[in-house]
């Protein structure tokens, strides 16, 4: 079986990466387990930071490494939080202080139209540090802006995003499925397919 390490300390990701991955013939191990810290982030873009994450956990290991980098884009604030969304409110910001600042960014913005907004998922797979065709997928999830929280389950933004063809918010769907419809479900999906080739 294969060894793969997660390189994430997000354990809401953690979780459903662990949960889309386990019908594969995978070992996963935690780069927490392994003492690795988080890499620094400092690339432009979604794929930029994945990148880079995979290929520190994948030196520090010595094993194939997954990562993902994943963020709200907001329309009417050019794409905000997006790569700075699990620290917009400031370095180790909790989600509902990042919930907070979002919905007073938003005032200016409300009126009759709704706010339209996209989660973003990238997972990149590495076999080795410096493996020159890394698999990359990508997953975008559309929806609107809520002017409140609602639902409990889900972390990050998953209670202010509003799924209009499920009446419901991000965070009052199933886990199960949202996993299946959700910007990480559908890039796993890429994923998966790839990995069943290789694994």
């Amino acid at each position: 079986m294969q060894k793969l390490v997660i390189a994430t300390g997000n354990q809401g990701k953690l979780h459903e990466l662990q949960t889309l991955l386990q019908d594969l013939p995978i070992e996963l191990i935690t780069q927490k387990s392994l003492g690795i810290s988080d890499a620094d982030e400092t690339g432009l873009t979604f794929v930029e930071n994945a990148l880079i994450k995979a290929r520190h956990a994948a030196a520090i290991s010595g094993l194939p490494a997954l990562a993902d980098d994943s963020g709200l884009c907001v329309d009417v604030m050019n794409g905000e939080p997006g790569i700075y969304s699990a620290r917009y409110a400031g370095a180790g910001a909790k989600d509902s202080t990042n919930n907070e600042k979002l919905l007073n960014d938003l005032l200016p913005f409300r009126g009759e139209q709704p706010i339209k907004a996209q989660f973003v998922c990238v997972l990149v797979f590495l076999r080795h540090t410096n493996d020159p065709l890394p698999i990359i997928c990508q997953g975008i999830w559309h929806g609107e802006i809520l002017p409140a929280k609602q639902g409990d389950n889900g972390f990050g933004y998953d209670p202010l995003f509003w799924l209009p063809e499920r009446n419901c918010s991000s965070a009052e769907l199933e886990p199960s499925l949202k996993n299946q419809i959700s910007h990480r479900g559908q890039a796993m999906a890429q994923l998966k397919q790839a990995l069943a080739k290789i694994c």
